[in-house]
């Protein structure tokens, strides 16, 4: 496509539910009170962005952009924003769900307005495409330990024996969950394919299971019970709902157990005894919105980044051809993916 005019650049749009994606050239927005604009380098894509594609799900109004996971350099703040400067390199969650549809926030594009709450800087030795597989693996693993409660400074001891279970710990939540889980003293039980088992105990894992295996949740049951751990608190990252309440229905305390689900259409049940919580965050004010995303953000991911206890996961798959490229590598991901992130650098 030709070069953009003055003012403007280029992005990959969605028309309608359905649609194919088009690319145009729009104005590139000006940062207001709490944000700045980012020149992306490098997006990730998530299965969300093929659900949004092709079910329309959480799109207010059309045309749209999609896109969540993005990294690259800042090009201008608004004066309300100290924390950041031009030219800094930095991640950031992005989304024109939470703007009302308002696409100077979706992440398919080569200039996009982030909030100050939702970005973390970059150190030196994090590449613009591991940041860009961050911000929803990360931000989702914490509205899971939300959902279910869980302190932010929840920090166990190797003597308590705390468990938990990690549902698919190589898809990129269930990598998130797992590094959070572990940074917070979890021991920590995991399932994925054979091929992924050494680098999820890289990870933290304690034990990885092939949930292939037919008798896999007999065999999480009888290793964490042999070892004497509480396993009553899991977190599915892919899917697998009744697999992990067949494991943590055997751990209960005071007659519950209790999980994380990914899936955002199931609503929060109780059965056999496991309380089943979805994904949440705070939606009783703006204020309590924009902290939660503050903490996750600003505070811990910085902090995890910086000193080397946050690695960035699963694997990464750099894919090439610029945003005219990303229905075909939407269908890649739509086909599936094993054990790895697809980044792309623009």
């Amino acid at each position: 496509m030709s070069t953009p005019p003055a003012g403007q650049h280029l992005a990959s749009i969605l028309t309608s539910k359905g649609s194919p994606l088009s690319l145009i050239h729009r104005p590139t927005a000006t940062p207001g009170p709490n944000e700045l604009l980012i020149e992306v380098k490098a997006l990730a894509l998530n299965p969300a962005d093929n659900a949004q594609l092709h079910l329309g799900i959480l799109i207010a109004s059309y045309p749209y952009i999609l896109g969540s996971d993005i990294a690259g350099t800042i090009v201008s703040v608004h004066p309300s924003v100290t924390e950041y400067k031009t030219g800094d390199r930095v991640l950031a969650g992005v989304s024109a769900y939470f703007e009302n549809a308002n696409n100077d926030y979706g992440a398919f594009q080569k200039f996009v307005l982030a909030k100050k709450w939702a970005v973390t800087p970059l150190p030196d030795g994090v590449s613009f495409s591991q940041g860009a597989m961050l911000p929803m693996a990360v931000s989702t693993a914490w509205n899971g330990w939300f959902g279910l409660e869980i302190p932010r400074d929840t920090k166990w001891q190797p003597e308590d024996k705390k468990g938990m279970l990690v549902w698919g710990g190589a898809s990129s939540v269930g990598s998130a969950a797992l590094q959070s889980a572990k940074l917070m003293g979890y021991v920590i039980y995991t399932t994925a394919s054979s091929k992924h088992h050494e680098y999820l105990k890289s990870l933290g894992a304690t034990h990885v299971f092939d949930y292939h295996d037919e008798d896999v949740v007999r065999k999480i049951v009888e290793v964490a019970k042999g070892e004497g751990v509480s396993l009553d608190i899991g977190y599915d990252a892919v899917g697998q709902m009744h697999s992990c309440m067949g494991v943590l229905k055997e751990f209960k305390v005071n007659g519950k157990a209790k999980m994380a689900e990914v899936i955002p259409s199931m609503e929060d049940r109780d059965k056999d005894g496991v309380a089943v919580r979805n994904m949440k965050m705070p939606r009783d004010s703006p204020e309590a919105f924009q902290e939660h995303f503050h903490f996750i953000f600003n505070v811990w991911l910085k902090d995890k980044l910086e000193s080397g206890e946050y690695v960035p996961s699963p694997g990464l798959q750099v894919v090439e051809g610029g945003l005219e490229s990303l229905p075909k590598h939407l269908d890649t991901l739509k086909a599936g993916v094993s054990g790895v992130k697809l980044v792309l650098e623009i």
